[in-house]
């Protein structure tokens, strides 16, 4: 085959590449993976192709691209770039399953690869970016929470670690909020010793004490211990609250509660004296 007539089929093969696809952002089905057909081309252009329809947020295209480089040229160095760019146009395209399998395989291949952090972190991130709202099944935020830890214990340093610290505080959060709902649903049905249980999770598990739930988790174990005639701890869940969170609602509200009930809240100084307030929030309970 002539100089000629290589570039007359390479320009047939981009266009079945454009007609198959057009322009949308991700993958069609296996027919139109069955039509396109690639010539043997330099590694670097293969590359640069899939990297160009990238930046133009052309994920089909892109993908296509990096498995032809896989393709044509499985142990260059290339190919392992190409796998994790696959991994990435899955993740942008939102298909994070095929995000998810490509970089454990990059990571079961290559270890020990400087761009493997990158790895583990897209793989928390695609965990991350399908929590649910609380009061769907929190499957999804467990997974999520182990592989954002996973890339904090491995690479604690990174700046990819520092990220994931971020994103575990919302994974927490919602953690937090779904033993609220749970409580919740208990104390409107007068289960009340059921309801204390999950909303002490949260104000005693270390990693829920931050989160946003904290402040209505103390007044929901005020109402609950009033409600079973539990006074002195009623008074000490609205002293821990008060000492925490001065000013906030769920304070007032406490405040109003015990008032209503004919129960007087402690003093800070004479909550102190007994022992319920520490230097930490932590060190209450």
């Amino acid at each position: 085959m002539n100089l000629r007539q290589m570039n007359i089929t390479r320009a047939l093969a981009l266009a079945v590449l454009a007609g198959g696809l057009g322009a949308c952002g991700t993958l069609g089905g296996g027919d139109d993976r069955e039509n396109v057909q690639f010539v043997d081309e330099p590694v670097a252009q293969l590359y640069t192709r899939g990297a160009d329809q990238l930046d133009r947020r052309n994920w089909a295209y892109a993908l296509l691209y990096f498995e032809e480089v896989e393709r044509q040229h499985p142990y260059s160095s290339w190919a392992r770039r190409a796998m994790l760019m696959e991994a990435y146009a899955h993740y942008q395209a939102r298909e994070y399953d095929a995000s998810i399998e490509d970089a454990q395989r990059f990571v079961a291949l290559h270890p020990g690869n400087e761009s493997a952090p990158y790895a583990y972190y897209l793989i928390a991130v695609c965990h991350f970016e399908r929590i649910l709202d609380v009061g769907r099944d929190q499957g999804t935020t467990e997974r999520a929470l182990a592989a954002l830890n996973d890339v904090v214990r491995r690479y604690p340093d990174s700046a990819y670690a520092r990220d994931a610290r971020l994103k575990l505080d919302m994974v927490y959060d919602q953690l937090a909020g779904k033993e609220m709902e749970v409580g919740r649903f208990y104390l409107e049905r007068d289960q009340h010793l059921a309801a204390i249980n999950r909303f002490r999770l949260v104000i005693e598990n270390e990693n829920f004490q931050r989160s946003s739930h904290t402040p209505e988790a103390l007044h929901r174990l005020v109402e609950s211990y009033l409600s079973v005639g539990m006074i002195e701890e009623a008074q000490r869940m609205a002293a821990v609250l008060g000492h925490n969170y001065p000013g906030n609602e769920w304070y007032q509200r406490s405040y109003a509660l015990m008032t209503e009930s004919g129960v007087a809240p402690v003093a800070e100084e004479e909550a102190r004296r007994r022992g319920w307030l520490g230097r930490t929030f932590g060190a209450v309970f």
